[in-house]
């Protein structure tokens, strides 16, 4: 029995409000006045001039991609340490994924192996604020500048990261964020992406609706997608984004709970590295070997803590194995990473109970 969960929802809000106000005003599906004020209010919180909301954000990767006009015969460069969506999108465009590797200390792409790997068909590079610690984006800005290439931010780990000062998703020319049921604010299913762009935005909006025409009713002159959000979700989002703040704040003391407890101990917590605001998402630790990784965890389930592995290097991965690539440190925190019971409700004594569990499995390892 599961006592402590990885992550679980906060649902403390206007949630049940704004919910049953969309049933009694029967505005249920992707019209409705809570898109437009979840979008505006998204918009003022992460300072970007336009955001769109989407129905996940998977959805919202490939419609960057392809409001950027990514495709066939295009490369778009990605960190091989991600989640499997940031590369899938990127190959439902035809388009062809790069893997580069991590930097060890922030576990963000690494900007020398990006320079390393660009070539005449280099379109744009996806870079990934993984677990909402935030890429060197002073870098990237300068490599894709030099190159006159695309820039990217997949931010749905993200919510509440800052670059220096500067909110996470609003560096490049698009980025995007995503709301599934264990992000830091969620709407069950949803995305959202923001640019500064006008003519991006508008791109994003025609192909976003099924590129319906925007001065002739029923005429579709691109072909587009159906990737509205629904009123309902959007009205989740809205309530969920009137409490970011408190969420964050309260992650943070977790994070704070999980590296004072650890300090001293064979376990590396995945922390704040320069000027940068870390959401953290997840809490993640390393072990000190990759054999031991598994025997902790299932000792730790057996006394009720869920964790998941870290997620592992794409390349490794069967139907993206099929070219031999070495990337030391992604694979290395592939194989020793672990995430944490990182949700917003836990107690000290929670975090307490994981930590003394954490010595105990190692111990007996």
């Amino acid at each position: 029995m599961i006592d402590i969960p990885v992550y679980q929802p906060s649902l403390s809000g206007n949630e049940k409000k704004y919910v049953i106000d969309c049933l009694d005003s029967n505005w249920i599906s992707s019209k409705g006045k809570y898109v437009s004020l979840f979008e505006e209010s998204f918009s003022e919180y992460i300072g970007a001039r336009y955001s769109l909301t989407v129905c996940n954000g998977t959805m919202a990767l490939h419609l960057a991609l392809v409001t950027l006009g990514i495709g066939v015969g295009d490369e778009v460069i990605v960190p091989t340490l991600t989640y499997i969506a940031s590369v899938n999108s990127i190959v439902y465009t035809g388009a062809t994924p790069v893997f580069v590797d991590s930097l060890s200390e922030t576990w963000q792409i690494d900007p020398d192996d990006i320079e390393r790997h660009i070539t005449k068909n280099t379109k744009a590079i996806l870079a990934v604020h993984l677990y909402g610690h935030p890429c060197d984006m002073n870098r990237l800005q300068e490599i894709v500048k030099k190159h006159r290439i695309f820039l990217i931010e997949d931010s749905a780990e993200a919510i509440g990261s800052r670059y220096k000062n500067q909110h996470v998703g609003t560096f490049g020319d698009i980025g995007v964020f995503s709301f599934y049921g264990n992000k830091t604010i969620t709407t069950g299913e949803g995305g959202m992406l923001v640019t500064n762009d006008q003519t991006l935005y508008e791109r994003a909006l025609h192909f976003r609706g099924q590129g319906l025409a925007k001065y002739r009713e029923y005429w579709h002159d691109v072909i587009g997608y159906n990737y509205r959000m629904t009123n309902i979700c959007a009205a989740i989002g809205l309530a969920q984004l009137e409490q970011v703040e408190e969420v964050l704040q309260k992650k943070r003391q977790i994070s704070i709970w999980y590296q004072e407890l650890l300090k001293d101990t064979p376990f590396t917590v995945h922390s704040e590295v320069n000027e940068v605001y870390h959401s953290y998402w997840m809490i993640c630790i390393l072990v000190p070997e990759a054999q031991k990784r598994d025997g902790i965890r299932e000792l730790l389930l057996k006394a009720g803590i869920e964790t998941r592995p870290v997620f592992y290097p794409i390349h490794m991965m069967p139907m993206y194995s099929h070219k031999y690539q070495k990337h030391k440190v992604a694979e290395d925190i592939g194989w020793r990473g672990i995430n944490l019971p990182s949700y917003p409700a836990l107690s000290y004594e929670q975090v307490k109970y994981v930590c003394n569990s954490l010595k105990h499995a190692f111990e007996l390892i």
